[in-house]
């Protein structure tokens, strides 16, 4: 390795990425090239980066696996940072144990954390957990340290273990300070203050309250009966109920619950459930059928009554019934908590990220485009998708698989 690339490797590493370029920028020989992406990659320009990365590992020979598997490892990241989540893992697998066959740890170990953070994404949590979990015992260098704390505190937000989030953000603070990069520190900030903004509204009989995620946490260990609509289920102590494939029960449950102490009319249920404002007997007949299957799912927890006027919650014992509300409501609010995050999806990235079809989120990015809440960049594949950042509170649990049930 000549001194220029050293020096501009060092400056990569330091996070100095026109400091790199300066000593890179006229030179097209393969290490070269690699340090141009990966410092193109820092400064925000990803198509470019991943053109440079992709010439590098082309040009480098049969006998250099290491360098070509430390190129696809960038690659792999600008991927992420891209939010191209669409292709195969293999190729990152295979670079990672080529690093690793080969002593390279520390961008082994970065190919590892880049899986992980990918599952992440995806709203993949339990794999995403297992992933990490092979980074423990590891000597991580700081920077590595840093982004792998930063994702084991994604990981226990969505599970909604606060105290292990805050725990995960203190020491990926020290990591980030040790590394000297102020990306690093701006962005464990932001994680930091995303604990103390409103992550949900709760919805009672004496009105609307913003909770922060720890009293979100408090609240669904209490012995409240929850109906939860980040899960999209009803609770009440150790029982749970999921109503995710079943909207028509759900409507019926935040409808109840949200009267609460009081009844509802039946009218007004039919047009919560079945979205008519014009019932006639079938309708009513209907509304009996599926008050009974709720009836059934919430027995543990709680009764359902006809009452002259219609229908009335009881919950069993002397507990309280809660509405926990996202912070925004409506059927894209996933898709606008990933938008958020201010990167550039593609349809296929989201499609992939809620688990939906591509038909799906394309019709629902209109609608949101209709509504000036989401923007296009490029064309045809090309084309990504942005929004501003929600200020004000956190999209946690608007998040795919948020809060997963243990």
């Amino acid at each position: 390795m000549d001194s220029l690339i050293a020096a501009s490797a060092r400056a990569l590493a330091a996070g100095d990425a026109l400091g790199a370029l300066k000593r890179v920028a006229l030179r097209d020989d393969p290490p070269a090239l690699a340090l141009r992406g990966i410092a193109m990659a820092q400064l925000g320009e990803h198509p470019r980066a991943r053109e440079l990365l992709r010439r590098a590992a082309s040009g480098f020979g049969a006998h250099e696996e290491l360098a070509r598997a430390r190129c696809v490892v960038a690659e792999a990241e600008v991927a992420l940072a891209m939010r191209d989540l669409g292709g195969s893992p293999r190729a990152l697998t295979a670079a990672a144990a080529t690093l690793e066959a080969r002593d390279d740890l520390a961008n082994a170990l970065q190919a590892r954390l880049i899986a992980a953070r990918r599952l992440l994404l995806l709203g993949r949590l339990d794999e995403a957990a297992a992933a990490l979990s092979l980074l423990d015992g590891h000597s991580l260098p700081p920077l590595l340290s840093a982004v792998a704390e930063l994702a084991s505190a994604e990981l226990a937000l969505r599970s909604l273990r606060t105290a292990a989030a805050r725990a995960a953000l203190d020491r990926a603070h020290d990591a980030a300070w040790r590394a000297r990069v102020p990306a690093l520190l701006a962005e464990v900030a932001e994680a930091r203050a995303a604990l103390e903004r409103p992550a949900a509204r709760r919805i009672a009989a004496g009105g609307e309250q913003a909770l922060r995620l720890d009293e979100v946490e408090a609240l669904l260990a209490s012995d409240a009966l929850v109906v939860d609509a980040c899960r999209r289920g009803v609770g009440g102590g150790d029982t749970w109920r999921s109503l995710a494939r079943r909207p028509v029960l759900f409507s019926l449950a935040r409808a109840l619950a949200a009267a609460w102490p009081g009844d509802v009319d039946r009218d007004a249920l039919i047009a919560d459930a079945f979205r008519t404002r014009d019932p006639d007997e079938t309708h009513r007949a209907r509304l009996r059928v599926e008050i009974g299957r709720l009836r059934a799912l919430v027995k543990p927890m709680a009764r359902i009554e006809a009452t002259p006027q219609g229908f009335i919650l009881q919950p069993l014992g002397a507990r309280p019934v809660v509405v926990l509300a996202p912070p925004i409501d409506g059927e894209q609010a996933s898709l606008v908590a990933l938008l958020s995050d201010g990167a550039a999806w593609s349809t296929s990235a989201l499609a992939l990220a809620l688990g939906a079809s591509q038909r799906t989120v394309q019709r629902a990015l209109a609608e949101l485009e209709a509504q000036r809440r989401v923007r296009a960049i490029g064309q045809a594949r090309a084309r990504r998708w942005l929004a501003p950042p929600l200020a004000g509170f956190t999209t946690i649990l608007l998040l795919p698989a948020a809060l997963p049930i243990e």
